[in-house]
């Protein structure tokens, strides 16, 4: 039998402040590029252009490889790097909160990019969709992958609260969630407010994590402990199959 495009997904994290593969520059921000789908989506751009497109680079996966960029929120280190995608000039579709700034809508559509405006939860193509605008202060949208092996959440950097997010995207796709990974925004946060995270996590059924980027070194140990072999390290270059989580 033919397998099933879905069953090849990849997530490269090609941005963050924790390191993972040497050659591999670190720096405050997150990226990743989901592969394997009906196209390729690079989730955030991290902070700077220059250091997003070398790591790209050194992993094997062009500018002009991205068809849709997905943005998390606002924050320079998440959407910094996009002047660089956008000059490679390939037809993209770039997938914003709709409560972005004129400015930067702008700037992508004179860049002749398609603008996708996300206001609630919505089906971005064929297994991807976006949480919706969640949170008050900041808005944030999580992108969704549906999976043979269960759901996958990739936040930015969490702000409305890793838990809540994984609760939307169980109840959007239907399903477990298999991974739950990128910024957990736990940097300043106590233990005890930790352990219940991780605690939630484990009775929303998450059965695989990956803090990286904002987390913080407390949580990523934290969870480490708690999901033992089902931890999934987040570092700059790490490539993760999905068909390989259980």
């Amino acid at each position: 039998p033919t397998q099933e495009p879905a069953q090849t997904i990849t997530i490269t994290v090609v941005y963050d402040n924790n390191p993972f593969r040497p050659g591999l520059k670190t720096a405050w921000g997150f990226a990743c590029v989901v592969q394997g789908l009906e196209h390729t989506i690079l989730f955030d751009t991290g902070g700077d252009a220059a250091i997003l497109l070398a790591n790209m680079r050194a992993v094997g996966i062009a500018p002009t490889d991205i068809d849709v960029v997905v943005l998390s929120h606002i924050h320079s280190d998440h959407v910094g790097g996009l002047g660089g995608i956008l000059a490679a000039g390939n037809p993209l579709a770039v997938c914003v909160p709709a409560s972005f700034p004129a400015s930067i809508k702008d700037r992508v559509r004179s860049a002749g990019a398609q603008l996708v405006e996300v206001h609630q939860s919505a089906r971005i193509f064929e297994q991807v969709y976006s949480t919706g605008e969640m949170g008050g202060g900041i808005k944030e949208q999580g992108l969704l992958l549906r999976t043979p092996n269960g759901g996958v959440l990739i936040t930015g950097c969490s702000h409305p609260g890793s838990v809540e997010m994984a609760r939307r995207a169980k109840e959007i796709l239907g399903e477990e969630l298999l991974l739950v990974m990128g910024g957990f925004h736990l940097g300043s946060a106590t233990q005890n407010r930790i352990d219940g995270i991780v605690a939630a996590m484990q009775d929303l059924g998450v059965r695989n994590v990956g803090p990286g980027h904002c987390s913080g070194k407390l949580a990523r140990r934290l969870f480490q402990k708690a999901y033992g072999d089902h931890y999934v390290e987040v570092g700059v270059g790490r490539r993760i199959a999905l068909a390989e989580l259980e």
